[in-house]
């Protein structure tokens, strides 16, 4: 028998007395308190007398946090930056976007100095990047900087969808165009 309810971190399960505290939760002055987001599940245990509350992950809400890898379509670019909406965490998609910055100097590991935003990005470009920081209030910081992230679908100036033809260009398969972008590497 289990009952489930979705909670947050620091929401207050039940009483230690009457559970017994399972994974994603701890224990502060006989309370048991989810540790994590996730799933309030209440089972009963043969070994146990009392019923085991514990919080799995297994959560339909979609937030980002240090770690995650992301989907996300950039928005608007200056110089120094580019912002974006998230629209996916891993490979669950968020109710709502949530906005993140990809900063200049976190699209590439090596020649941070060297890079233009405008040779990375460019608006309407979906990018695969990985959440480095909860950033400020406004929004997530992410970074490209490892192979597997970057551009993955871009469109050309001339409407067409591209296709990545090295580590830094996309081609337009029709009109054979080359624009430049920080591409993710194919699997």
């Amino acid at each position: 028998m289990s009952s489930e309810t979705i909670v947050t971190p620091g929401r207050r399960l039940g009483l230690l007395e009457e559970h017994d505290a399972g994974a994603g939760t701890y224990v502060r002055s006989g309370m048991i308190y989810s540790s994590i987001l996730g799933t309030k599940t209440i089972t009963t245990s043969e070994t146990s007398e009392k019923p085991i509350i514990q919080v799995d992950r297994k959560s339909p809400l979609a937030i980002p946090s240090i770690g995650s890898e992301v989907l996300c379509r950039v928005i608007r670019m200056n110089p120094r930056a580019a912002s974006v909406a998230i629209m996916m965490v891993g490979s669950t998609p968020c109710q709502e976007d949530f906005m993140g910055t990809i900063r200049h100097q976190d699209i590439r590991s090596t020649e941070k100095d060297s890079v233009q935003m405008i040779n990375s990005f460019r608006p309407g470009d979906v990018v695969r990047a990985e959440v480095i920081s909860l950033g400020d209030q406004r929004s997530y910081y992410l970074a490209t900087t490892k192979n597997e992230h970057g551009v993955v679908f871009a469109q050309s100036t001339a409407g067409n969808t591209m296709i990545p033809v090295s580590w830094e260009e996309m081609q337009d398969p029709k009109t054979k165009a080359i624009e430049k972008r920080k591409c993710a590497k194919v699997f």
